[in-house]
């Protein structure tokens, strides 16, 4: 599997329902405090999908960014396996 790590704009980001269900908003605020501090430290895993980004992985990291006001984030492409 390669991985590109490139700035994406957080709009271009598509979150799947199912996923988006899994959001804990109690986790947004002081994740969003760390990356103020800290940076992004990780970040999130997408796979390109018809003129979009298909989020995989880091909603919380995803949701805490758009907080913060960001346009971009940091990702890392991943390719769809092949069947």
């Amino acid at each position: 599997m390669v991985m590109r790590i490139v700035d994406i704009p957080v709009s271009k980001v598509y979150v799947p329902a199912a996923k988006a269900k899994t959001l804990e908003s109690e986790k947004l605020e002081p994740l969003a405090e760390d990356i103020l501090e800290n940076g992004l430290q990780n970040p999130i895993y997408v796979r390109v999908g018809k003129d979009r980004y298909v989020l995989q992985e880091g909603l919380h990291r995803l949701e805490a960014v758009k907080l913060l006001g960001e346009d971009t984030i940091e990702a890392k492409i991943v390719q769809a396996k092949k069947a």
